[in-house]
């Protein structure tokens, strides 16, 4: 199992995406996300991800609700995506992993299709559950250590 974690960061009525180098889904748009690493934060990896795939810095806002998938392999990942406000705009990204980082309008993100969209189906729900107000608080996750297991 996997935990991808990443951010969906508003500005205006756009949304800041990434369009993918990776060979699985190359050209697609997607929110900036990743795996976390073990030991990992959710917060830090969500915060992290964003850094590393477009360069700018964010504050998380909440919490979208959290999706399971199965991926073409048969693997369980659980998607955590945190709604952010933009921090620091200084677009910079690793042109070996990334094609490219746009602000794209939440519209034409709705209307764009399956080959356009990297995990269409959770982009169409996480743009719902925006649209729905379905945001929860951050304080949702709870950080907590364990010593004495």
């Amino acid at each position: 199992m996997k935990v991808i974690a990443g951010c969906i960061v508003l500005k205006e009525d756009k949304i800041l995406m990434v369009k993918e180098k990776n060979p699985i889904c190359y050209g697609k748009w997607n929110f900036p996300a990743g795996i976390v690493e073990e030991g990992e934060k959710i917060q830090v990896a969500a915060h992290r991800e964003v850094k590393e795939e477009t360069g700018c810095r964010v504050k998380l806002k909440g919490i979208l609700p959290i999706v399971q998938v199965e991926s073409p392999n048969k693997e369980t990942h659980v998607l955590i995506r945190f709604i952010a406000d933009i921090v620091d705009e200084t677009i910079n990204f690793d042109k070996t992993e990334i094609l490219d980082v746009k602000w794209i309008d939440i519209e034409k993100i709705k209307n764009m299709g399956i080959n356009e969209l990297r995990g269409y189906d959770t982009t169409k729900k996480w743009l719902s559950d925006i649209e729905n107000n379905n945001i929860y608080p951050l304080e949702i996750i709870s950080n907590l250590d364990f010593p004495n297991l």
